[in-house]
């Protein structure tokens, strides 16, 4: 058995850049599109139709500065 739990591993190495993401270009994930939609309605704003898993992402960042969450 692989013992997984290094105290040394750093959480920020798994972060990517949705750009560089392979399933970018696809479509947003369920928990992605209520988040977003929740984060938009705080912000009194609309959620643009055919956003892709990486815009999705992008988009939810901005919105989380703009409402203070997830800080």
């Amino acid at each position: 058995m692989t013992d997984r739990s290094n105290g040394n591993a750093n959480p920020e190495a798994a972060i990517k850049d949705p750009d560089e993401w392979v399933t970018g270009d696809e479509p947003p994930t369920a928990a992605q599109e209520s988040y977003l939609h929740t984060l938009a309605r705080e912000a009194g704003e609309e959620v643009p139709e055919g956003l892709t898993k990486a815009e999705a992402s992008r988009r939810i960042d901005e919105l989380q500065a703009e409402t203070g969450r997830g800080q």
